[in-house]
């Protein structure tokens, strides 16, 4: 399942500004709640991780791993941007796929515990 994405520029400040944030070895999560849409995802990675193609696989791992753990069940009502770090392409998968459940529990997107996880 394809879920909707973040596009524009505005939407991705106001989610940093206004957003709720958790940091991983592998990402950066920026939740924004209350939008009142269905979920949104948007993917960034600044030039310090590496040159345009290791930026894209950077993404296109963040892609995945956020397609398979809110693929099936998408929660309503949030903007969330993940940003790419340089441990994100050198992560194993299902401790990216672990740090992606981890970061959006704490921001309270996915149930579970809102607080910083061990």
């Amino acid at each position: 399942m394809k879920l909707p994405r973040i596009k524009k520029r505005r939407d991705f400040l106001r989610a940093a500004q206004r957003g709720k944030r958790a940091a991983r070895p592998g990402m950066v999560v920026q939740a924004l709640p209350g939008t009142g849409a269905p979920l949104r995802l948007g993917f960034t990675v600044t030039k310090k991780v590496g040159n345009a193609v290791v930026r894209n696989r950077t993404k296109r791992r963040l892609r995945e791993a956020a397609r398979l753990v809110l693929g099936t069940a998408p929660p309503e009502g949030w903007d969330v941007v993940l940003i790419g770090r340089d441990e994100t392409r050198a992560r194993p998968f299902t401790q990216l796929q672990g740090d992606l459940r981890g970061a959006l529990r704490q921001a309270g997107v996915l149930p579970g515990s809102a607080g910083p996880l061990p």
